[in-house]
Formats: structure tokens, C-alpha cells, sequence
């Protein structure tokens, strides 16, 4: 029979997986740097599945808030506050900051088990008193087999460049109505009309001046908002050390000075778009640095995927797809566990339908015009 153990640390294990944010070297940096662990909302909580020779890990964390899950159950928090119950701590499997679809755990599951995965965190649930328990953003196999073990499932809406075997840029635009390909070619055409250029550094090129520089881009739009960035400087500093063959870093600079920056991870077949950062507004430099340049690389290298990140309706007239994603949740209490799962079948009707409608906003030559994307 298989047996589980928990973590309060992220331990080593087999790569098995290609994917950036379920390395070894991506997690426990998270905790090793101070971003996930005591004080800050993220406490490890890591699942350990073992049967004979063969073992799997799945990262969780013990959530007091449900800050960085862009999955959000704020109005479920406040429903709990309403009945004079508690909904913080809650148990989370996802990537923290990283609203990104991937696997959740070390090794591909079987049916057995995620099922053996799904018991084992509901009676974590309940020996330490939390609300539930919520997997977030898992790949479709994982969503697949997780379908099985009756937690609510929810959908939402996320963005994706899928490439078409597209030979350069010029013949992914050839898809595009042409008032949409004249539009697009305008925004990089005022690029350089600005003055600006952009470079593309990767994995060991990246250098930690360069490094440094985009942290500030980064951290100088967080505050902006009025508030902190989630990651610090040694977050960064590790990762380019510990796995720097992930890393696509496109820097923008006007003249020989660098303005703005935006850093994608990657493995085999996808590019991730996930942080970026400017200290002065530049006319459509945005689009440039975290969109176009991503498709540029994404063709150059053979990609098949770029995920952008999460929301931007914006990306829908740059030829990013709207793409359903699932999350999976599961409530102690049965009559919210029965309220959940009604709000997530009515959320799915209206996801749905938001998701035709910007299907139909893409900006694709239509079948009547003798192509399609």
C-alpha cells in the first residue's frame, strides 16, 4: 500500500518533470530566500507519496490569506466570516506567484494515485482544522484524473499563443485580417520609430548587471501600484545560478540605456511569460517586450505554446487564445462544499460563453475568407 508523509521543507527528488516551476531549484528558492515560509502567508506543507521503490512529491502550503493564487475565493472567505467561521488556513497546491497551467506533482499520476493524493490531503484537512483544500492551475492530465475524485471544478480564462508551424513572424501575421496585420505591424513599427531596440539574453548570457537591472524595472512597477513585488533580489540571483537554461530574459533599451525588461521561463515546448518591469512609458513597448518578442522566440526555437500570463483581454487582437484552465477544490464543510460546487457549475456557463465571445474576437482571417487559424 502506498504511504504519504509530509514536508515542511521542499526536499530533492528526480527531475522527472521538464517543467520550470515544478524543478527542485524553483521551489525551494521560493523558501530558501524567504518568499514562502514562515511570516509570509505560504507556510510548506509538501506531500510525499510513496509505494515500494517509487516515490512523488506534491508542493503545498498552508495559506493564511489567498494572496498570489490568482484563482480567487475572496467572496468564499467572506461567506465563512458571515457564518462565524474560519476560512484561513486553507490547503493549497499550486506554484506560488506563478498562475501558470502545469503539472503539481514530481512524476505523472496514475488514477490510483491522485485518488490516494486526494485522500491523503483531506484527512490533512481535517487533523489540523482547515477549511479545505484547493489545487490550482494543474496540467490536463492531472485535471483529468483529479475530475474523479469529486472535487468542485472550476474554470477560468487565460490567454495562450499556440504556434501553427508558423515559418517567421510575417507568416503568422499572413493569418491576421489585414486591418488587424496593419495594426500589428504599426504597434512594431513604433518601436523603432521611438528609438528603441531590443535583445534577447539567455540562460548563462544573462549576466547579473543585467539581471539587476531588470529587478529594478520589475520592483518599480509594484511600486507604482503603491505596494511591494512578491519576489526580492536573491530570488532572482538564485534562479540564474541554479537553472539558468530556463531563463529568456528580452531587455529594451533606448540608445544604450536599458528602459524595460521582461523575463520568461521555458522548457521544451512552452515559453512563460511571468515578470516585467519599465521605468518610463514608452508608446506600445509593453506589447513589444512581453508579447511579440515572446512569439518571435517562440518561432525561432520551435516552441509549440506561450503562455503569456494571466488576463490582458489585450492579447486576445494579438493573436493569443483564449484558453480554459481548472482549478479543483474541496470544503470540509458539507453544506459549503455543496454551495461551492453549485457556484462553480454556474461559473463555468458564463465562463463558457465569455470564452466564445472572445474566440470570436480573435483577429484570424474567418473560414469565409478560405483560411482559418
Amino acid at each position: 500500500m502506498p504511504t504519504s508523509t509530509w514536508h515542511t521543507r521542499w526536499a530533492g527528488h528526480t527531475e522527472a518533470q521538464s517543467n520550470p516551476f515544478m524543478q527542485t531549484s524553483f521551489l525551494s528558492t521560493l523558501e530558501q530566500t524567504g518568499i514562502c515560509g514562515e511570516g509570509s502567508g505560504w507556510q510548506p506543507e509538501h506531500l510525499r507519496l510513496e509505494a515500494g521503490n517509487q516515490a512523488l512529491w506534491m508542493p503545498l502550503y498552508a495559506k493564511t490569506h489567498s494572496w498570489g493564487e490568482y484563482v480567487f475565493d475572496w467572496s468564499w472567505a467572506h461567506a465563512y466570516e458571515q457564518h462565524g467561521l474560519t476560512y484561513y488556513p486553507k490547503l493549497v497546491s499550486a506554484i506560488p506567484y506563478t498562475p501558470s497551467v502545469g503539472p503539481r506533482t514530481s512524476e505523472p499520476l496514475t488514477a490510483a494515485q491522485a485518488q490516494t493524493l486526494a485522500g491523503a490531503i483531506e484527512a490533512r484537512v481535517l487533523e489540523r482544522g482547515y477549511s479545505g483544500a484547493h489545487l490550482l492551475f494543474p496540467d490536463t492530465g492531472t485535471a483529468q484524473l483529479w475530475r474523479q475524485t469529486g472535487w468542485a471544478e472550476r474554470c477560468d480564462v487565460q490567454f495562450h499563443w499556440k504556434n501553427r508551424n508558423y515559418r517567421d513572424f510575417d507568416d503568422f501575421l499572413d493569418r491576421f485580417s489585414s486591418r488587424k496585420r496593419k495594426n500589428t505591424r504599426k504597434e512594431r513599427r513604433s518601436i523603432t520609430e521611438q528609438g528603441l531596440n531590443l535583445h534577447c539574453y539567455e540562460g548563462t548570457g544573462i549576466s547579473l548587471e543585467t539581471l539587476h537591472q531588470f529587478y529594478v524595472f520589475y520592483h518599480a512597477t509594484y511600486l507604482k501600484r503603491g505596494r511591494q513585488g512578491y519576489l526580492n533580489r536573491a530570488f532572482f540571483e538564485q534562479l540564474l545560478a541554479r537553472q539558468p537554461e530556463t531563463l529568456v530574459l528580452f531587455m529594451a533599451y533606448d540608445g544604450e540605456e536599458a528602459v524595460a525588461g521582461a523575463l520568461c521561463f521555458r522548457d521544451n515546448t512552452t515559453l512563460y511569460g511571468r515578470y516585467w518591469g519599465c521605468l518610463a512609458e514608452y508608446n506600445n513597448l509593453h506589447f513589444e517586450t512581453c508579447y511579440y518578442q515572446g512569439i518571435d522566440y517562440c518561432i525561432r526555437h520551435g516552441l509549440q505554446r506561450f503562455d503569456p500570463g494571466t488576463q490582458g483581454e489585450h492579447k486576445v487582437a494579438r493573436g493569443f487564445e483564449p484558453t480554459l484552465t481548472h482549478s479543483f477544490h474541496w470544503l470540509a464543510h458539507p453544506e459549503f462544499r455543496d454551495a461551492v460546487q453549485r457556484f462553480c457549475d454556474e461559473e463555468a456557463t458564463m465562463v463558457a460563453h465569455y470564452r466564445q465571445q472572445m474566440i470570436e474576437a480573435l483577429p484570424f482571417k474567418s473560414t469565409a475568407d478560405g483560411e482559418s487559424p
